[in-house]
């Protein structure tokens, strides 16, 4: 008989749960104006709002907790995370920051400037705030076929190269400080992009004279995507393929809370020195010295641990496992989901869940308060409210996808975790056809308005 699969690691502490009841989640979300980011940890019983930050660190990650030292200039945990930095990308300049927005606010601050063109794959939320903060503009040169959530391809968030080379071809070559890849693609659905398709656009970058940078916080995961599927990756390890990954690029931008696993840090990684001095200055302005960058040694110590751990494929492994059972779980109650299952996620299609309520009501915002309603879980809405505005016409934008995320946190849930959440949707499920109204926005900001708005029902 072949053995189960099992989790690679097992449990030394644990954190309790409050249940609550239907009475008490209706009070609380009305209060929370329907933002189910306004509303407090201990008022969710299973939160999957995000796996940013909120994973459990290793024995080891809190042993390097110990061994921090927090000189300001020059730490040893800054050269021993610069020296893990260096050997699973291969980048040999880098700057520590305090989380990824932080990186792109330092990234972006040195290479872009009003008026410029950035494309890629689906930038998200932070990445496109931060661009047209500066009056610059995101271009999505997604494949199609992210965008039909039944279609089983292999690797969603690749770029299309004709869409890209458009966008090359028909604009100055000053005006695109840089192309955009998204490892994995979050908002198409925690999507791989193939070594194939960077490898590609690298060529393609490279006729164009235009340099690459990757948007890395799920890097790991997008290394074993291409292990387990696409031709001749096999039989190498996930350092490997990272390697190579990152070959194509000409820097990076990480959101550390990711796949390095720690609650809170993030950083830079580039080739070019002088690209690496003209950030330093921002990096100071921002985050701090450029050997802590807002960062205390102690997390520099975590994270250069977590990157080693986030890169083994045990761990890889029942991770991406975990996301998966959760998605077979939900196929299974015939709940439409983005298929196939990504990596950090399972993200539903609200449009198809909930086809009664109109977009300009916000489906998948009202899936997931309907989900919070019946269960205590939280996911977030990646659709309309995160699409925000267009920034010239104050138009809302209506994306193709109204998804609704299950974001799973890196070794925090179990098994039985994953079949609650299961049951929680599918009984809204059942239920969908008595789904008639969604919401209306009655407050919000000029930018990254999902964080903080303000609703009512409609």
């Amino acid at each position: 008989m072949k053995l189960p699969f099992s989790e690679s690691y097992k449990i030394k502490m644990v954190e309790p749960l409050r249940r609550s009841t239907r009475r008490e989640r209706e009070q609380w979300i009305k209060e929370a104006k329907y933002n189910l980011f306004n509303l407090r940890s201990d008022q969710v019983f299973i939160d999957l709002l995000t796996d940013s930050g909120t994973g459990a660190m290793s024995d080891r990650q809190w042993a390097e907790i110990m061994l921090g030292d927090e000189s300001y200039a020059g730490s040893s945990s800054y050269y021993k995370l610069k020296n893990a930095i260096r050997e699973i990308t291969g980048f040999p300049h880098f700057l520590p920051t305090h989380q990824g927005r932080a990186a792109e606010n330092v990234l972006f601050s040195a290479m872009i400037k009003e008026g410029d063109l950035i494309p890629g794959n689906s930038h998200f939320d932070t990445t496109k705030g931060h661009i047209e903060y500066r009056r610059a503009k995101a271009i999505d040169c997604t494949i199609d076929e992210a965008f039909d959530t039944t279609l089983d391809h292999p690797f969603k968030g690749n770029i299309n190269l004709e869409k890209l080379e458009k966008v090359l071809k028909e604009n100055n070559r000053e005006k695109i400080p840089m192309i955009i890849v998204t490892v994995t693609c979050n908002s198409s659905g925690g999507q791989p992009v193939s070594m194939k398709n960077l490898r590609d656009v690298r060529k393609l970058a490279d006729m164009y004279e235009i340099p690459v940078f990757f948007d890395s916080a799920r890097f790991a995961e997008n290394a074993y995507f291409i292990k387990i599927r696409e031709k001749g990756y096999a039989d190498k390890n996930i350092r490997e393929i990272v390697l190579e990954m990152f070959s194509y690029a000409d820097g990076m931008t990480m959101s550390s809370k990711k796949d390095a696993i720690v609650n809170m840090g993030g950083f830079i990684a580039m080739r070019d020195k002088e690209l690496f001095n003209r950030a330093s200055i921002f990096n100071i302005l921002f985050e701090g010295f450029i050997s802590y960058g807002g960062m205390s040694g102690r997390d520099m110590n975590a994270l250069a641990m977590g990157l080693y751990e986030g890169t083994e494929f045990d761990y890889l492994e029942t991770r991406i496992n975990q996301v998966a059972y959760l998605g077979e779980k939900l196929k299974e109650h015939g709940v439409p989901v983005q298929y196939p299952f990504g990596g950090h996620a399972i993200f539903v299609d609200a449009k198809r869940f909930l086809p009664q309520i109109p977009q300009e009501e916000l489906i998948a915002q009202t899936l997931a308060v309907e989900l919070y309603l019946e269960s205590g879980v939280r996911g977030v809405e990646i659709g309309t409210l995160l699409a925000d505005r267009d920034p010239e016409t104050r138009e809302n934008r209506y994306p193709e996808l109204e998804l609704l995320r299950l974001t799973i946190p890196r070794r925090v849930y179990t098994r039985d975790h994953m079949d609650y959440v299961a049951v929680a949707l599918s009984n809204v499920y059942d239920r969908r056809e008595l789904i008639r109204k969604g919401f209306v926005i009655v407050n919000e900001a000029p930018i990254l308005r999902h964080f903080t708005v303000e609703l009512d029902r409609a």
